[in-house]
């Protein structure tokens, strides 16, 4: 029973950093090093001329509880997950975007620089 109960502290615990992490910059990343959607999103972000912030959560202490919340937001299941998990997770002005296909599909349909001026990551 104790062994929950600290699950269940950590994800909280997890949680309340996520949200700290994700308010404090224009546009945050939650991404994994070797993840190569991870790459895209961030290139993608760099060449729009916003400098995330980015944390690499396969270098972040309590990365895989981090990890396992942004599943919960996400409401991802083994499906959509790859093999990094859900990551790349975007933040824009604290709130949560989504994954790689939320950010691809905003960019896509015209979306994802009004958001970006919004949250004051981008000033043109």
């Amino acid at each position: 029973m104790r062994m929950v109960e600290d699950d269940r502290e950590g994800l909280i615990m997890a949680y309340e950093r996520i949200t700290r992490m994700a308010s404090n910059n224009a546009v945050v990343v939650f991404s994994v090093s070797t993840c190569c959607m991870c790459h895209v999103v961030k290139r993608l972000l760099l060449g729009l001329g916003v400098g995330p912030t980015v944390y690499e959560l396969d270098q972040e202490r309590g990365g895989r509880e981090i990890q396992a919340v942004l599943s919960q937001l996400l409401s991802a299941s083994p499906v959509m997950s790859g093999p990094h998990g859900v990551v790349p997770v975007v933040f824009i002005g604290g709130k949560l975007l989504g994954g790689v296909d939320k950010v691809m599909s905003c960019h896509i349909n015209g979306s994802l620089v009004p958001l970006l001026k919004q949250a004051g990551a981008l000033w043109l």
